[in-house]
């Protein structure tokens, strides 16, 4: 049984991505440009053990929707092709903040995964990597890897498609207030 904990935060988006130039890849027609959160976080625990017969994952202690989990097998099965193995996992996510408020938890919660899994698998995949990997899940979760302010270029391939930060978070003093109404999901 290998284990590792991994813990993300959301980003805002200054200027954002318009729509993805690549699919196969999540490759954006332009970057964008976003600021870590740092009053909310997602913390991602991921096992891999030969015990397993599935992939599992569970999100503030419930079960998810398929749509949800085949996404995440997706993103295990990046992982487990870069580290050379088939050992089922089990996923388990905790959101600190209300998810599906608008505050990029998909960002969070792929960014945690890929640093827990890979870790987990073994690997020490460094922040240009890591932002790659993120991009597959969740193409703003490359911008939660880097801390403070970010942006993503958007590149053509792998190789150049990746967030870095551009300075550090108190590098500007702002504040990002956020207020959520009665608790209820964002409207799409």
């Amino acid at each position: 049984m290998q284990t590792a904990t991994a813990a993300a935060h959301p980003n805002l988006a200054f200027a954002k991505y318009y729509r993805v130039r690549r699919d196969d890849l999540n490759i954006p027609e332009n970057g964008s440009i976003s600021v870590n959160l740092s009053g909310a976080m997602t913390t991602t625990t991921v096992t891999f053990d030969e015990a397993f017969g599935q992939d599992g994952f569970t999100l503030n202690d419930a079960g998810v929707n398929p749509a949800t989990l085949g996404r995440v097998i997706a993103h295990l099965d990046r992982v487990r092709a870069l580290a050379g193995m088939t050992t089922r996992a089990r996923v388990v996510s905790q959101n600190d903040f209300l998810a599906d408020a608008g505050l990029a938890s998909s960002a969070s919660a792929f960014a945690a995964l890929s640093l827990a899994a890979t870790r987990a698998a073994g690997l020490d995949l460094d922040r240009h990597d890591l932002s790659v990997l993120a991009r597959k899940g969740s193409g703003s979760a490359c911008r939660s890897i880097p801390d403070g302010f970010v942006e993503w270029l958007p590149g053509w391939d792998d190789a150049s498609s990746y967030a870095r930060s551009l300075a550090p978070c108190d590098h500007w003093d702002l504040r990002v207030v956020t207020v959520v109404q009665r608790g209820r999901p964002k409207l799409t």
